[in-house]
């Protein structure tokens, strides 16, 4: 069983897992609807649901391109509609939209908690529900949950229990919705990754470095899924692990799909799976000692400033703002920051900044200091050649507003 003239409706398909699930099954001239939020080249991140579409029908399917939000029931009924009207209905439905935050519970503004359960839980629970009059007319029904084994353990919920809770929600859709569509013959899975999985959104949570070492690539993601949806008799109800999956049809050779192969054998574990539990704590603990190792100076002109701008955040600036930025720091107070004045009321630190960032900003700490003093104005800097800015250039000249709110408190 193939997947040719089946066709396959995909959140957040734009790029990463759900691209490689786009394109796997497209190499069987499958017809692939490609529903994801991404219509214009992004600053930062590759694709858009365009250019996914041409590379569908490059590897022999059919695309359709869908503006899709899976939080708007009206965005996603349309999008559903006309891939039932172009395609002659939908055999497989993917929720692979997620978001993701690893915070604890205090670092958790309210605003990322409901969009990551608005989108996870949410939008699993919005898109299958809307999908079902569609999957009951297919010989072949399916849906696909991008989501881990419910796990009970404590473990899996210390660390980050607003992520867990809206993980495990989409979990839950695939245990209900197995049960209740059973009779009608539409079956109802999860797919979660033994490993680390290299993608953008992974890149901007722990570094493109950690991601391309120390990752698996999307594929193995694709190639697991391919072989539940092509398995006779079907599953239903189960919690897949794409390790495990391709084991039991015979892959040997897991090496190839080492983002790395220098690093094949340490190879960052996912969450939620207990096996995984001993090698994530010695993760932990060299992230700990690293980040130690390479905090940033407390002394000098720099940690100062940002102490200052943190002090300043407010909700007001947030509202006027809607930013996040990355601070590259060189010359003699060499490190990293970041500003959030998109979320709550605001924060900063030292680092990678947890969320999707909008501009980049690389400057000398000598010039930094004089341009959050008031002295020298961005746009000033940039034309100079002292600020080098990538990502959104509208978004980084805001930063006016919050120099205009420090330069009488940074002496």
């Amino acid at each position: 069983m193939g997947l040719a003239g089946k066709t396959l409706f995909i959140t957040g398909g734009s790029r990463g897992i759900g691209k490689a699930i786009a394109l796997k099954a497209a190499r069987d001239g499958a017809n692939v609807v490609i529903a994801a939020k991404t219509s214009e080249p992004h600053p930062t991140l590759p694709g858009t649901i365009h250019s996914a579409v041409q590379e569908v029908e490059a590897a022999g399917g059919k695309g359709l391109a869908c503006l899709v939000d899976v939080r708007d029931e009206q965005l996603v009924s349309t999008a559903l509609d006309s891939a039932a009207q172009k395609f002659g209905g939908i055999d497989i439905l993917i929720n692979n939209a997620s978001a993701i935050s690893l915070t604890t519970t205090e670092d958790t503004p309210m605003k990322r908690y409901d969009l990551m359960n608005n989108i996870n839980t949410r939008g699993t629970f919005l898109v299958s529900k809307l999908c079902i009059p569609f999957l009951k007319k297919s010989s072949n029904a399916h849906i696909l949950v991008l989501s881990p084994p419910l796990n009970m353990n404590p473990f899996w919920f210390a660390r980050n229990l607003p992520y867990t809770i809206s993980k495990y929600g989409m979990s839950m859709c695939v245990l209900g919705l197995a049960e209740e569509l059973k009779s009608f013959n539409v079956a109802v899975n999860a797919l979660w990754p033994k490993t680390v999985i290299n993608t953008a959104a992974v890149q901007m949570l722990m570094g493109k470095e950690s991601s391309n070492n120390h990752g698996r690539m999307p594929e193995i993601v694709a190639d697991a899924a391919y072989q539940i949806f092509t398995q006779d008799p079907k599953p239903t109800g189960q919690f897949f692990i794409d390790e495990d999956v391709l084991k039991k049809a015979g892959i040997t050779d897991f090496d190839r799909y080492a983002s790395n192969p220098e690093f094949k054998n340490d190879l960052y574990m996912d969450g939620f799976i207990d096996e995984n539990i001993e090698k994530m704590e010695e993760g932990f603990a060299k992230h700990a000692t690293l980040k130690k190792e390479t905090a940033a100076p407390t002394g000098g002109k720099i940690p100062g400033i940002f102490k200052t701008i943190e002090s300043s955040l407010s909700p007001k600036l947030v509202e006027k703002t809607q930013a996040i930025y990355q601070f590259v720091v060189t010359g003699e107070e060499s490190s990293t920051w970041f500003i959030d004045l998109k979320t709550g009321s605001g924060a900063c630190g030292s680092g990678q900044s947890p969320q999707q960032v909008d501009a980049t900003l690389t400057m000398d700490s000598k010039h930094f200091f004089a341009m959050f003093s008031g002295k020298m104005k961005p746009a000033t800097a940039f034309m100079t050649g002292k600020l080098k800015i990538s990502g959104n250039m509208q978004k980084a000249l805001k930063l006016d507003k919050l120099m205009g709110s420090l330069k009488t408190k940074i002496v």
